[in-house]
C-alpha cells in the first residue's frame, strides 16, 4: 500500500465528510429508506404467503412443469390509481376463467425508460406536472401494488433504476428487465439477488446476445455496491438467480415470435446451456408499435403452441381500460394510457378468452 494511503477506521466512516468547494449542478433531497417505507406501508405475512405462492406457480410455468401459458397484461404504464384498480378488479375476474389455460400476471409499471426527455413514470412523478415529488411517489407505487396484489393477482414490473428497487421487489411476482439495460453489469448484479423470476429482453436492434450474457451473469453470486435496507452504502452479496428467461420483443429488423426466430431462439439457448423457456412480448417491434396488432401476436403464439413449439411459455401484452393513448395535459381521459398506445380492455378480453379456448383444444401428444 502506498505509505500516504490508509485504510480507513470504523471512526472515519462516521466521521463527518467536509463539503466540496466545486461546485454541482445538482442538489440532493432525502428520501425515505426503503425500510423504512416498508415500515410504513407493510406487507402482511398472509399476503407476503400468496405473492411466494404466486413466484412459484410464475416458475413453474417458465420451467415447463405447469403447462399453462403465463400472459403479463395491464396498462404501459400505471398513473392513474383509480383506473389501475378497476382494471386489476377485471383481470382478476378473467383469471379466474382462463386459470386452466392461463397464468395472468397484471403489468403494474411505475418506471418508464425515456429515450430523451419526459415523464418517467409514477414513481418519479406521480402528480403528472413535473414537480417529481419522489417521496410520493414512491408511498403511492407501494399503496397501489399493495392494493393490486389483495386483488389476488401476481404483479409485474419493469426493474429500471436499481435503487428503487428494495422499495417494491417485495410485492413482485415477476419482473423484467428492458432492451436498454439488460447489457447494463448494475441491473445484472441485482437481479441476481432478486427471489423472483426476471425477464431479460432482447436488445433493441433484435439481437440476442446481450440477452443471453444478462442471464448467465445473474444466475451467478456477486460482491458489488449497493444500499441496505437502512439507505446505507453497503457491499451487497448475492447467491444468483436461477430463475431468468429471455423475452423476445422485435427489432429494427421487425418481429421475432415467427417459427423461425423462435428455432433461432431455442438455437442460440442451447449453445449457452441456457433453459430455452421463452416469453414473447406482443407490443413494441413485435406489433410494428400498433396496439392494435397484439392479439394476431398472441395467436400466432397460442397456434405454435398447439403444433407442439414447448419452448414459448409466456407472453406480455399493453391493455388499458380503453385503447390507444393521449397526450399528457391537465385533462385526461380516464382509462387511457399516457404513455405508449394499448389494446382497449374489450378486446383484450376477447383475445384471452380464445386464447384460452383455443388451448383447451390442443391434441395430446
Amino acid at each position: 500500500m502506498n505509505a500516504n494511503v490508509s485504510a480507513l477506521t470504523p471512526s472515519d466512516l462516521t466521521a463527518a465528510t467536509p463539503t466540496s468547494p466545486v461546485l454541482q449542478r445538482r442538489t440532493a433531497e432525502p428520501l425515505p429508506t426503503p425500510a423504512q417505507l416498508r415500515g410504513r406501508l407493510p406487507l402482511s405475512s398472509e399476503l407476503g404467503a400468496s405473492i411466494q405462492q404466486h413466484r412459484s406457480q410464475i416458475r413453474s410455468v417458465l420451467n415447463g412443469e405447469d403447462n399453462r401459458l403465463l400472459v403479463v397484461v395491464g396498462p404501459c404504464s400505471l398513473h392513474d390509481p383509480d383506473a389501475a384498480i378497476e382494471y386489476a378488479q377485471r383481470l382478476a375476474e378473467l383469471a379466474d376463467q382462463v386459470s386452466d389455460q392461463l397464468l395472468l400476471v397484471m403489468r403494474a409499471y411505475v418506471e418508464k425508460p425515456r429515450t430523451t426527455i419526459g415523464w418517467k413514470g409514477l414513481l418519479y412523478d406521480p402528480r403528472l406536472d413535473g414537480t417529481g415529488d419522489m417521496t410520493e411517489g414512491l408511498a403511492l407505487s407501494r399503496r397501489l401494488m399493495l392494493s393490486i396484489a389483495e386483488s389476488g393477482l401476481p404483479i409485474a414490473t419493469e426493474l429500471l433504476q436499481p435503487m428503487a428497487a428494495g422499495y417494491l421487489d417485495d410485492l413482485l411476482g415477476w419482473a423484467a428487465i428492458g432492451a436498454r439495460t439488460s447489457e447494463s453489469q448494475i441491473h445484472r448484479e441485482m437481479v441476481s439477488g432478486l427471489d423472483l423470476p426476471v425477464g431479460f429482453k432482447n436488445g433493441t436492434d433484435g439481437s440476442l446476445g446481450i440477452a443471453c450474457d444478462a442471464m448467465r451473469s445473474a444466475e451467478h453470486p456477486h460482491r458489488h455496491f449497493g444500499i441496505n435496507d437502512q439507505g446505507q452504502p453497503a457491499l451487497i452479496q448475492t447467491q444468483g438467480n436461477p430463475d431468468t428467461h429471455l423475452v423476445l420483443r422485435g427489432g429494427h429488423a421487425g418481429p421475432n415470435y415467427h417459427p423461425d426466430a423462435i428455432a433461432a431462439a431455442r438455437t442460440a439457448l442451447a449453445r449457452q446451456g441456457i433453459d430455452a423457456g421463452l416469453v414473447v412480448d406482443c407490443s413494441h417491434a413485435n406489433s410494428g408499435k400498433d396496439p392494435l396488432r397484439q392479439p394476431a401476436v398472441l395467436e400466432s403464439v397460442v397456434d405454435q403452441r398447439r403444433a407442439g413449439e414447448q419452448s414459448l411459455r409466456g407472453v406480455m401484452l399493453e391493455s388499458h381500460l380503453f385503447e390507444g393513448c393521449q397526450q399528457l395535459s391537465s385533462r385526461l381521459e380516464y382509462g387511457v394510457s399516457i404513455t405508449d398506445g394499448c389494446l382497449g380492455w374489450s378486446k383484450t378480453e376477447t383475445a384471452l378468452m380464445q386464447a384460452a379456448d383455443r388451448l383447451r383444444e390442443t391434441p395430446t401428444p
